[in-house]
Order: C-alpha cells, then sequence, then structure tokens
C-alpha cells in the first residue's frame, strides 16, 4: 500500500536545497514541500493550523508546545538553521549605546513575541558575557518593517519582573529605531531603515563577524535556531516515519557540504560572490569537518545552553533536558 504524501514545510536555505529540488527524498516517499517568504509563516501554519506533516519549526516555538498538558509534536534532532546573533542586536545612534552594558535601562525591540530563537541567544550571550539580564530592560514587540500584533500562535510568557508591551498601532520596529522611540532591536532579519543605509541606526558589536568567531572559538557553540518536528500523532501511526525524516534532512545537509567542498576546485563560481573560496578557507580551519552537525550527542551542549536560556528567561515552566526534546528512536544518533 502506498503511503500517503507528505506536506513539508520548510525554508529554502542550502541545508534543504536537495530536499526542494528532489535529488534528495523522503525514501521514496511522495512529498510536497512548500516555503515562505519568512519562516515564522511556516511556524504559524503549522502550530495553529496544523497545516504539514513535517515542518520546521523555531526552537522556542517548539519548546512552548511542551508546555501543553497533550505536547502536539515531536522533533528530530536535524538543525537545518544555524545563525551567530550578536550581529542580530542593532542600536539608535543616539541613544547612548556603544558597548552591551550600556542597553541596561533601554527600550529594546523585538519581532513578534518576547523571546524569538534570535532574542533568546542574544539574551543570554547578553546575560553571560555582559552581565544585562531582560530585566534590566524594556521590551517593545512588534512588527519589523511594517505593523503587526505579537504572533496569537504560541503563549508569551514572561516573568512578571520583566517589562513586556506591544509597540504602539500603526508604528513599526524599523521606524521606532530610526526615530529613537526605542533604543536597540533584536532581529533576526535586518531592520529596512538598515537596508536604507540610516545614519541613525548601526549594529551594537560593529565588526561583528570577529566578535562572533571568537565566540566561536570560546564556547564551540554554533547557535541552533530551529528544529523539524512531526505531528506526535502521525509519527505513532507510521513507525519509522521520524527516521526517514531525520535520514531525508540529514542527506540534504551533507550534500550542502559536499557541494561547498566540490566547488573549492572551481573557486565556488556558482554563487559569483567574491572570495567565497576565501571564507571557505578560514572556516574550514576553524570548525570541524561537519560545520552543521545533526543528531543530539554532537549538539548538547549548545542545546543545553539555550535551554538553560530559555528557563532562565522565563520561556519554560521547568527546566528541559536536551533527551526530552527528541523522539525516543533517535536519542542516540
Amino acid at each position: 500500500m502506498t503511503e500517503p504524501t507528505l506536506h513539508v514545510g520548510t525554508m529554502p536555505y542550502d541545508t534543504t536545497r536537495a530536499l526542494l529540488d528532489g535529488s534528495v527524498t523522503f525514501d521514496g516517499n511522495q512529498a510536497t514541500i512548500e516555503s515562505a517568504d519568512i519562516v515564522s509563516d511556516i511556524f504559524r501554519r503549522m502550530v495553529h493550523d496544523r497545516e504539514f506533516d513535517v515542518a520546521e519549526l523555531g526552537l522556542t516555538v517548539y519548546l512552548r508546545t511542551l508546555d501543553s498538558d497533550d505536547p502536539p509534536f515531536v522533533a528530530i534532532p536535524a538543525f537545518p538553521a544555524r545563525v551567530f546573533r550578536h550581529s542580530a542586536i542593532f542600536i539608535n545612534t543616539a541613544s547612548g549605546i556603544s558597548r552591551p552594558e550600556d542597553l541596561a535601562g533601554k527600550a529594546v525591540g523585538e519581532f513578534g513575541m518576547y523571546g524569538q530563537d534570535s532574542g533568546v541567544w542574544a539574551k543570554g550571550i547578553l546575560s553571560d558575557d555582559y552581565g544585562v539580564t531582560p530585566d534590566r530592560c524594556r521590551w517593545v514587540i512588534g512588527g519589523l518593517d511594517r505593523p503587526a500584533p505579537p504572533f496569537d500562535f504560541v503563549p508569551q510568557p514572561h516573568p512578571a519582573d520583566v517589562q513586556v508591551e506591544q509597540a504602539p498601532p500603526g508604528r513599526s520596529l524599523s521606524a521606532m529605531l530610526d526615530s529613537g522611540e526605542i533604543h536597540a532591536l533584536i532581529s533576526a532579519n535586518v531592520p529596512q531603515c538598515v537596508m536604507d543605509g540610516s545614519p541613525h541606526v548601526a549594529r551594537l558589536f560593529a565588526d561583528h563577524e570577529a566578535v562572533e568567531r571568537d565566540y566561536y572559538r570560546r564556547t564551540a557553540i554554533f547557535p541552533i535556531m530551529h528544529t523539524v518536528v512531526l505531528p506526535r500523532s502521525l509519527a505513532a501511526t507510521r513507525p519509522g516515519l521520524a527516521r526517514t525524516v531525520y535520514d531525508a534532512y540529514l542527506a540534504a545537509k551533507n550534500a550542502a557540504m559536499e557541494r561547498y567542498r566540490n566547488g573549492r576546485k572551481v573557486y565556488q563560481i556558482r554563487t559569483m560572490l567574491p572570495w567565497t573560496n576565501a571564507l571557505f578557507d578560514r572556516n574550514a580551519d576553524m570548525f570541524p569537518a561537519d560545520w552543521w552537525p545533526y543528531g543530539l550527542e554532537n549538539n548538547r551542549t549548545t542545546l543545553d545552553t539555550f535551554l538553560r536560556y530559555h528557563f532562565e528567561q522565563g520561556l519554560s515552566a521547568r527546566r528541559l533536558t536536551c533527551d526530552e526534546l527528541f523522539t525516543p528512536e533517535l536519542l542516540a544518533t
């Protein structure tokens, strides 16, 4: 009997390209794969509307679903999106902020929710490395480049001693940063005011690459943003499906790494980005052979750090452990 077609929601990264172009399949299972303009649309469609059989989900979005009496999803230890987040902190240049410690007492914007993945990492790093804990700032939640209410498809807890408010009606966080209505902004995407070259805005860490490379040398953490989930009911009725999905995402990621390695022979000319080989060589000197490891064991330190941040920031009801996150059949990966 032919299994039903899998409906998959995932973004078009280099780590997922082979799934989208069909060069990697889900062990022969038919699949329709959808992407979106912004990844939060996939999150909403999975969490609120249950549209997908397999979906990429923000790590914090997934963790918030685990606090329910009947958690709807189970994750596999595949992590298609990893990004260093010192570069995600933007400031108004007239705000008096010149170093991380200056964020204390300031109004800081955050897109969509208090504690999106980039925000959890950035807040954790600010707390660990610079002593700026979330309770020392005022947090403003809204749309990035256009006005929008906070996300309504996940709970938005925060500690009682942390001030969180919505952006005023009709105001985007980008416009508020540019005008000085907020002093800083944590955003996974670069705000439009920065893209437009406004003289009123800048990154907190001007040389963020050097700072992020130093962070990796000190911690061995390449921050995980997203994982991949299935409905628990589907995983229960189709034994082996979680393994099939994991193997497919793993194969797609490995195909991406192989493209980069082979690209060194022809100076990565498929990208037409100057000096890409030089960047690849610098990264190869710094990272292990597998830049983006999948599986639980190779990611315990990174995941445990995120879980600590999530609990410390009041986003989890209790301190979760790595082994609670993933389907049991893949815990040994």
